[in-house]
C-alpha cells in the first residue's frame, strides 16, 4: 500500500491560493495544485517553491503565509507601495522600510538619494540613507542570520499615524 503523505505535492493535500487565498486542492500523485480562478500551481520539492504555471511567478512560504519572489523591480516596489497604503488606512505611518538583501541590486537604481549640501557635508552614503517613497530603506541581515529572510521580501517599521477622517457632507440641512 503507497504511504497517502507520498500521494501529494510537499505542500499537502490542500494549500490556499496565493492570488486569491482560496483553498485549492492537491491533483494525486503529482506536485500540483489546481485553483478553478487562477490555474495550475507546481510545488518544486528540490527549491520549496510554488510555480504559477501560467507566469512563472514563484512564491515561498514562511510560517503559512505566501511571499512572492519578485525577478522584476516594478513587482517588489508595487507590493512595497500597496503594504503602505493598507498601514496608512489601518491608522499607522511607516517610517522606514526593510528589505531583503536579495533585492538590492533590483531595487539599486529606484532608490532616491540625497546628497549633503555645503562645505562640512560628509558625501558618503553613510550620511544619508537611500529611501524609497521619502521612507529610508536598509536592506535586512543575510539568509544565515535570520532565515525568514531567505522568503519575506520587506517589513515596514511603523508608528501611529493620523486617522484617516473622510469628509463629511451635509447633503440635507
Amino acid at each position: 500500500m503507497l504511504n497517502p503523505a507520498l500521494q501529494y505535492p510537499i505542500f499537502g493535500p490542500e494549500i490556499e491560493c496565493p492570488h486569491c487565498h482560496q483553498k485549492i486542492a492537491a491533483l494525486t500523485l503529482t506536485d500540483t495544485y489546481l485553483c478553478q480562478r487562477h490555474g495550475a500551481f507546481e510545488a518544486n520539492p528540490d527549491t520549496g517553491e510554488l510555480v504559477h504555471l501560467q507566469s512563472s511567478r514563484q512564491w515561498r512560504q514562511w510560517e503559512g503565509e505566501w511571499y512572492r519572489q519578485h525577478t522584476h523591480p516594478d513587482g517588489i516596489r508595487f507590493e512595497i507601495h500597496e503594504a503602505l497604503d493598507r498601514l496608512y488606512t489601518e491608522g499607522y505611518r511607516a517610517t522606514r522600510i526593510i528589505v531583503a538583501r536579495r533585492y538590492q541590486a533590483l531595487l539599486r537604481t529606484y532608490l532616491e538619494r540625497s546628497t549633503p549640501h555645503g562645505p562640512h557635508a560628509d558625501p558618503t552614503p553613510a550620511a544619508s540613507p537611500p529611501r524609497l517613497y521619502g521612507l529610508p530603506v536598509e536592506f535586512g541581515p543575510s539568509p544565515d542570520e535570520d532565515p525568514r529572510w531567505k522568503t519575506i521580501n520587506f517589513t515596514l517599521d511603523k508608528e501611529p499615524g493620523v486617522p484617516i477622517r473622510y469628509p463629511y457632507f451635509r447633503l440635507f440641512e
